[in-house]
């Protein structure tokens, strides 16, 4: 989301230094198995190209290839501004190694940089060595020149191999969700400017990633024009392959849904089952499963906004039973996305996107 700051950009880089520089002293320290501190990154997610707004949040898979430049337990960001804060027109994906140094404004690694604008919260890295990012464009940072958007396939070295564009399917990819098995996958993408969730299959070699159906699983959410968020709609996708569950969080209608069969469906349901829908949300964007089996999403507060309960993540289970709550940030505005990784040395991360900045931590210890 766009916001709109009461402070200037260069008091943000002073603060935002001097506790990136905290933490830089805090991990020199050995790690301990019966610490009490947990272990936990704050790094900036502004590159050198000034692009702000970090929207999508993506572990790099365990069992990712080497060779490239980003590496098993990488954390990647995806930019939606530009840096003059015009919403639609980031370019650039970076980097984050949590146990190497973390960086102060400006000086995000920058892993990709495109030539497609608006990177979108649509971010994942396949377990065969290649990252895939979706796209919302504006020529202006207003919803009155928004586009259509893509799906760009980019190799391990940060070089875009493909690019997927389709009317119906990626209608405004806005975040999506993998079934990785390997040398197949199903990615499951959210169209904000047409309210559907659709299945992309494909086969994953050594040189690309080949779409091999496209199939409409959900439609019916509600998709409307933002002053403040620039467009609401199906935002977070979490696939559950126990059950072949598929969450939505469907950021306008307030709810959080499950779409049953998503791996095998070939008619879109309607919305589907309602799983979470109580005074908790406040505008659900990103959703993701944690490593204990309940599932996270964070608030963006674009609809029933609360100012006692800012930039909150909040914890449930998929029977709909309320866990826990805590605040990204103090503003309105802060939580966007977020992301989890099962039995890496840390496991969470979620980013601020008030003052552009990312958090890796580890959540429990085995």
């Amino acid at each position: 989301m766009r916001h709109t700051r009461n402070f200037s950009h260069a008091l943000h880089a002073v603060l935002l230094t001097a506790g990136l520089g905290l933490w830089a002293v805090s991990a020199a320290a050995t790690d301990s198995d019966d610490a009490f501190i947990a272990r936990t990154i704050n790094s900036s997610t502004i590159p050198a190209n000034g692009d702000i707004n970090p929207y999508g949040v993506a572990f790099v898979p365990l069992d990712f290839p080497g060779g490239g430049t980003i590496a098993a337990g990488d954390v990647l960001v995806s930019n939606f501004n530009n840096g003059a804060n015009l919403q639609g027109t980031g370019t650039t994906i970076i980097s984050l190694t949590p146990r190497g140094p973390i960086a102060p404004p400006g000086t995000a690694v920058t892993f990709f940089a495109g030539s497609l604008p608006g990177l979108s919260t649509a971010l994942g890295a396949l377990r065969g060595g290649f990252v895939v990012v979706g796209n919302v464009p504006t020529s202006d940072g207003t919803v009155a020149t928004i586009g259509q958007g893509a799906i760009e396939v980019i190799d391990r070295r940060g070089r875009l191999v493909q690019t997927w564009t389709d009317r119906t399917y990626l209608d405004g990819p806005w975040d999506l969700a993998l079934d990785d098995r390997g040398t197949q996958a199903s990615i499951f993408v959210s169209n904000v400017l047409n309210g559907t969730v659709a299945r992309l299959d494909v086969a994953v070699g050594s040189k690309g990633v080949v779409l091999l159906h496209k199939t409409l699983i959900g439609a019916g959410y509600t998709h409307v024009p933002n002053a403040a968020a620039l467009v609401l709609g199906p935002t977070g996708l979490a696939y559950d392959e126990d059950t072949d569950t598929l969450y939505v969080a469907s950021t306008a209608d307030n709810a959080v849904y499950a779409i049953p069969q998503a791996r095998g469906r070939t008619q879109p349901a309607a919305r589907g089952r309602v799983v979470f829908a109580d005074e908790h949300l406040r505008g659900p964007l990103a959703l993701r499963f944690a490593p204990n089996g309940h599932l996270l999403t964070a608030n963006g507060d674009a609809v029933n906004a609360d100012v006692l309960h800012p930039s909150e993540i909040v914890e449930f289970t998929v029977g709909g039973e309320f866990v826990r709550e805590y605040d990204v940030d103090s503003s309105q505005g802060g939580a966007f996305g977020l992301d989890t990784l099962r039995d890496g040395p840390f496991d969470f991360a979620v980013i601020d996107d008030v003052t552009n900045s990312l958090s890796v931590s580890k959540s429990h210890d085995d």
